[in-house]
């Protein structure tokens, strides 16, 4: 199975802007999430599960419509039939730089590209090479591909932008 990754749209079958209960069917298939918030003290939703060992996580606003959704690799030694793919390069596995050329190639910026957590502003898309796994490094100590991944809606990184 492939995710798509389609910023600022969604992931898969997740389509941000979709109501709540809509996004739960939409990833039953892969499991019944475990759902944290919807609560008054709790507005926010937020929908956790895992296909084929790619943890997600889906946002809800307090509107309860889909306003984000990151994705996770599986972990350091655990495989994955399921390929996370932003134009058919494989985000956990081909090196971060390769996704981060492919962005530049799109005419997007990363903000802070060097660092573990790079965004795409105005697309939106948000990186991640946090890990306190056994993995192969960098000379500068960052994992050599990212550990996930969050695409969102147009403004979701907009206070980066603002001056």
């Amino acid at each position: 199975m492939h995710l798509i990754l389609d910023p600022p749209n969604g992931v898969g079958p997740l389509r941000l802007g979709m109501a709540f209960d809509e996004a739960v069917a939409a990833v039953l298939p892969w499991g019944e999430p475990r759902v944290i918030g919807g609560t008054p003290s709790r507005p926010k939703r937020r929908a956790l599960g895992s296909f084929d060992g790619v943890g997600y996580t889906a946002f809800f606003d307090r509107d309860a419509y889909l306003d984000a959704v990151e994705l996770w690799w599986p972990g350091e030694g655990k495989a994955s039939g399921t390929r996370v793919l932003l134009d058919e390069h494989e985000v956990f596995t081909e090196p971060a730089e390769e996704i981060l050329r492919l962005v530049r190639a799109r005419g997007w910026t990363a903000t802070a590209a060097e660092t573990e957590s790079p965004v795409v502003p105005g697309v939106s898309l948000g990186f991640t090479r946090q890990t306190s796994q056994e993995v192969p490094r960098d000379a500068a100590g960052l994992p050599l591909s990212f550990t996930s991944v969050l695409v969102a809606g147009v403004h979701y990184y907009g206070f980066l932008t603002t001056t």
